[in-house]
């Protein structure tokens, strides 16, 4: 890319982004500050694409785990709720003055665009942002492993993470108050660590793409905005 070609971003945002003190569902509140954080980073010239999970509407895994409904049907049960917060979010953009698209991997032509690589690309270069709903559209793959693959599909320079806490952790600082943070991490080193950044394979896929991953703490006013423009907030895990 050209310092003058517009930085391309992969946003994934889990299902608890979406959800308030009740830990499930759609809460207006958080609908708002999502819509206002990608609206600041939209202004700054980014083109933005966003991969949503389902986990506050349903979770595929825990249902197959408790044996009542097979894993694939679980699994395509969460594309659904991804579809649910998709459509959620496009409407909040919108009602902000943000352009934007819903594209899903399955097809639900009276709610969704289906994806479509091209097509999701000419959204990016006219300034809307993409809404991408249903992961990859097949069970089994969780929706890391989406964001990794629409990060490769779409030239995105970056992947961020939106998770509650501000980066990764030598280990887990709500139980362990000695727990430090890192700046920066390769992936090999992230690997010998057992550091969990992503899933296994969305972690790989990034890896031989060589696509960064920044691991941030969405809950900071401003924080993806800060990362378009080149601060250096969370945790940054790439190559070198």
């Amino acid at each position: 890319m050209t310092k003058d070609t517009p930085t391309r971003i992969l946003l994934k945002l889990s299902g608890e982004a979406f959800c308030g003190p009740a830990g499930f569902g759609i809460d207006t509140t958080r609908l708002a500050l999502i819509a206002g954080e990608i609206k600041q980073a939209a202004e700054l010239g980014a083109q933005l694409a966003v991969v949503v999970g389902g986990g506050n509407i349903i979770r595929g895994a825990e249902l197959a785990d408790k044996g009542d409904i097979e894993q694939g049907t679980a699994d395509y049960m969460g594309m659904l709720g991804t579809v649910m917060n998709g459509m959620a979010l496009r409407e909040k953009l919108v009602s902000v003055g943000v352009d934007s698209r819903v594209m899903s991997a399955l097809e639900i032509k009276s709610v969704a665009e289906p994806f479509i690589k091209n097509r999701a690309i000419r959204h990016l270069e006219k300034g809307r942002v993409v809404v991408l709903v249903a992961g990859t559209g097949n069970p089994f793959f969780t929706t890391d492993t989406c964001a990794a693959l629409r990060a490769t599909e779409l030239g995105c320079t970056q992947l961020l993470k939106a998770t509650k806490v501000d980066g990764v952790y030598t280990a887990d600082p709500k139980t362990n108050p000695e727990a430090t943070r890192y700046e920066s991490l390769s992936f090999d080193e992230a690997l010998a660590k057992g550091l969990a950044v992503m899933d296994v394979t969305a972690f790989a896929m990034c890896r031989e793409r060589n696509i960064p991953i920044r691991v941030f703490q969405f809950d900071v006013p401003g924080n993806i905005a800060r990362v378009v423009s080149g601060d250096s907030i969370g945790t940054l895990v790439t190559n070198e």
